[in-house]
């Protein structure tokens, strides 16, 4: 999951060397939390025009890891 969040953020940003990427451990529902973090420059990219690029990054995420039976959110830093 950690490779497909990444692989999408270096398609959306100039600097792909400020991508970081913590997964958190699973909660108690056992969702995981993914923390995107990119350059201040690439904020506005990565969350789109009223946060329509940052929503269907997520919507993707789900999907992704639905297929393995897992919950997972992304929260961009």
């Amino acid at each position: 999951m950690k490779d497909l969040l990444y692989a999408i953020a270096a398609g959306l940003v100039e600097d792909k060397t400020a991508i970081t990427i913590v997964e958190d451990e699973p909660d108690a529902e056992g969702v995981i939390n993914f923390r995107l973090s990119v350059a201040p420059d690439d904020m506005g990219r990565v969350i789109g025009k009223q946060g329509r690029i940052a929503k269907a990054l997520r919507t993707i995420m789900r999907a992704g890891a639905a297929k393995q039976d897992l919950k997972v959110t992304v929260t961009i830093e």
